[in-house]
């Protein structure tokens, strides 16, 4: 047989792809390899059918077939017939949604809130996204500059002094503390027969010490004085504290650097006082009081979360301290915070925290609830860290110390960042735990957004049958939006830092 005969029987080019069976492709390809591919997962198919017709049909015609989306009040959300079937009242939620967003805020002053709400909006969302540039500036401006100006647009008021003065007021009033202790034990031991003397000896001591430190303070209380008695005390003492920082810095690192770095800081803050008029009193003062819903919600939990994890840190470094007195200080802490309800820790910080500061120092409502929070969610942020840095295996930091690095850099920089990436899962669970926690503030007289819906219930306007469900469903939906979305995005943060883990 010649070649040109065999040719002709020889394909000269590829058969095109046919196209994949229906059966295995497709709507029906799910259905047959998903959900009826065994008889387990045909009973859980049918089961799990019966479950969104049961409970999802329902919500869905109370929210929005037979909802009431206008009115004025609770005759819109009344049946008009005998037998007529009303589904949510929605009109209920547009009369009081500007309470479940701001509380009792005044009308006139809730512009801040908005503005506070944009500056974080602007602040957080570069934060979130990898690709963007300048992550070290816009961290610093969200975790450091944002709350200062955050607190002097929610709470108002303005500044008499700053730094030294700060300074020199705090060290003062310890120092004063020490001084009434000492005497009051003084007193009590020339009352007492048996472990008198002791206690006089010790009272006698403190006061010692006492009188010692206030030598010791005279410059700066000077310092103080002076710059309280010159024309333009809040300028004067910002002044005097850029300097002493930046010294100190200077002292510290040796570098010019650092100086530029402390007047640029310093000259920010400057701005900011200018231009919120903090030496000439700010904007009008909103006691906490009056602070409720979302806004509370927000502050609690955002302050909570950000505050709760470099407690948690530094608790879980010194859990796992070779130093004897730092590991029994943060087992102990440890232990003790999680030990007790989180309710018990609000009544504490709420009711005996005053009682633990100096005499004279006064500590806002929302200020001890905020305290008695992050160290609580600091306690459980620190078993979390730890179970991350006990995945850490040992020859990464005995590499780091071969290569001559120090502790602090070795934690900083190989062994933290490790152990952070392995627990993201359980710091994103607290942190959606701690957001959802934040309706027990409600119990110390601190109305977040649950607590501002209970106090809604009780006008008698929008007092209807459905009323109720209408609000659940409502703060429901927000809850849901905020931890949903917290927990798609760990997923992201976890699939883009394991990527060398993928399949």
């Amino acid at each position: 047989m010649s070649d040109t005969t065999a040719s002709s029987f020889v394909r000269q080019e590829l058969v095109p792809e046919r196209p994949a069976p229906v059966k295995t492709t497709g709507f029906i390809g799910f259905l047959r390899t998903r959900l009826f591919n065994s008889p387990t997962n045909i009973l859980i198919t049918i089961v799990s059918l019966l479950l969104i017709y049961v409970i999802v049909v329902p919500a869905l015609r109370f929210m929005l077939i037979d909802a009431v989306w206008t009115g004025t009040d609770r005759t819109a959300c009344l049946p008009k017939n005998p037998g007529d079937v009303v589904g949510a009242c929605w009109p209920f939620i547009q009369a009081k949604f500007s309470q479940f967003i701001y509380g009792f805020y005044p009308e006139p002053e809730r512009w801040r809130v908005n503005l506070t709400f944009v500056l974080a909006t602007i602040l957080l969302v570069p934060l979130l996204i990898p690709r963007l540039p300048a992550k070290g500036l816009n961290a610093l401006l969200f975790f450091a500059a944002l709350p200062v100006v955050a607190f002097f647009l929610l709470r108002g008021g303005g500044l008499s002094g700053f730094g030294v003065s700060w300074t020199a007021a705090l060290l003062s009033g310890f120092n004063d503390s020490i001084a009434e202790g000492g005497r009051k034990l003084a007193t009590s031991g020339e009352a007492t027969a048996v472990v008198g003397p002791l206690l006089w000896a010790i009272g006698k001591l403190l006061v010692l010490i006492s009188t010692a430190m206030s030598w010791i303070l005279l410059p700066l209380t000077w310092l103080r004085g002076t710059i309280q008695n010159s024309g333009s005390p809040v300028w004067a003492d910002l002044a005097a504290t850029a300097v002493i920082v930046s010294a100190l810095l200077f002292w510290l690192t040796g570098s010019a650097r650092t100086i530029t770095t402390s007047l640029a800081v310093f000259v920010g803050i400057a701005a900011v006082i200018a231009i919120m008029g903090l030496d000439r009193g700010g904007l009008p003062e909103v006691d906490t009081r009056l602070w409720g819903g979302l806004l509370v919600t927000l502050v609690v939990s955002v302050v909570g979360i950000v505050a709760s994890m470099p407690v948690g840190i530094a608790l879980a470094l010194g859990r796992r301290s070779t130093i004897p007195l730092i590991r029994i200080f943060s087992i102990a802490f440890i232990e003790f915070w999680r030990g007790v309800p989180l309710i018990t820790v609000l009544f504490f910080a709420t009711y005996m925290l005053p009682l633990f500061v100096p005499t004279g120092f006064t500590i806002d409502g929302l200020m001890r609830a905020l305290i008695g929070i992050a160290l609580f969610a600091g306690a459980y942020q620190a078993e979390v860290v730890r179970g991350g840095l006990a995945a850490v295996p040992r020859g990464q930091a005995e590499a780091a110390s071969a290569l001559g690095l120090s502790w602090a850099k070795t934690t900083a920089l190989i062994v933290m960042p490790q152990a952070l990436r392995h627990v993201i899962p359980g710091l994103v669970n607290s942190f959606i735990a701690l957001f959802k926690d934040t309706s027990l503030v409600s119990i110390v007289a601190l109305f977040d957004l649950l607590g501002q819906l209970r106090a809604s219930f009780s006008d008698p306007v929008w007092s209807t049958p459905t009323t109720l469900f209408t609000g659940f469903a409502f703060t429901g939906i927000i809850y849901f939006v905020f931890c949903f979305g917290m927990s798609r995005y760990s997923l992201f943060v976890e699939n883009r830092l394991n990527a060398h883990r993928r399949n």
